[in-house]
């Protein structure tokens, strides 16, 4: 397994951890293909009866790494699809790599419990709503941050929010990119449980789930997601093309290299 994400399996849990703790946790293209990774083995790993997913140091995940932030804004030619790349797409997948990030844990046959806690930025809290269950320190800070850099949320959360919380909440949290604790996305319903503990509290519900017929959480999980799955690849393809139109842009790239400079931008009606 690569250096971005360790996996512990101890009495059929899963400890998966995000270990790049001096970035927060940051997506860059290494941490990409890892997390995806980390997924792909889980499936037909034997033994396993549930994941808890967390990130090692002060955050769970920050979102993209800042490194990155100058590509996106970039001319489109000048942006690749080499490898580690998040819109590098995979044959037969309904997901390009940023996504499979995320919903890489809605494919897997056993439940997944996210314990979140510090950051949980643009594609961080992607990445936790791609999780069965979220639990979240009261003062972890969230945000669904894509509009803040000129892009639109194409790591599937769109398609989650539609199905966690209200539409009008889910518009209002896209088009400001605010920042909002723990305690707001557990009143939204983005978060299952708060606590003091994540990991912990994750840990102790692994081991309560662990201890359950496996074949019969996994059948409850398969018919839960009968239901929530449903048009799930068609808004994905909606997610790329919608980012596509914007990276690349004059606004988008404004967006960038004001958010990097902390200064106001300054846009250009369409």
């Amino acid at each position: 397994m690569s250096g971005r994400v360790s996996i512990t399996i101890t009495d059929g849990i899963a400890d998966v951890k995000l270990i790049r703790p001096d970035k927060r946790n940051a997506l860059d293209a290494e941490m990409f293909l890892a997390i995806a990774a980390a997924g792909e083995r889980l499936k037909d790993e034997p033994g396993v009866r549930v994941v808890v997913l967390s990130g090692d140091g002060p955050s769970f995940c920050a979102g993209l790494d800042l490194s990155s932030m100058a590509q996106i804004g970039a001319p489109k030619e000048s942006n690749g699809a080499a490898d580690g790349s998040p819109g590098a797409m995979e044959h037969g997948r309904i997901t390009h790599l940023a996504q499979q990030i995320c919903w890489v844990w809605q494919e897997l046959p056993v439940p997944v419990i996210a314990a979140v806690h510090g950051h949980a930025l643009g594609g961080g809290i992607q990445l936790a709503l791609g999780a069965d269950i979220r639990i979240a320190h009261p003062d972890t800070k969230m945000s669904v941050r894509e509009v803040y850099w000129g892009i639109v949320p194409d790591m599937t959360g769109t398609f989650v929010l539609s199905k966690l919380v209200r539409p009008d909440v889910a518009r209002e949290l896209t088009f400001t990119a605010r920042v909002f604790d723990g305690r707001e996305a557990f009143d939204l319903g983005l978060v299952s449980r708060l606590s003091e503990s994540p990991y912990d509290d994750a840990m102790s519900m692994a081991r309560e789930i662990a201890g359950r017929s496996p074949g019969a959480v996994q059948g409850a999980k398969e018919l839960f997601n009968r239901l929530y799955h449903d048009g799930a690849g068609e808004q994905f393809a909606a997610e790329r093309a919608a980012i596509a139109a914007q990276i690349g842009t004059p606004n988008q790239a404004e967006a960038v290299a004001a958010g990097l400079e902390h200064r106001a931008p300054n846009f250009v009606d369409a």
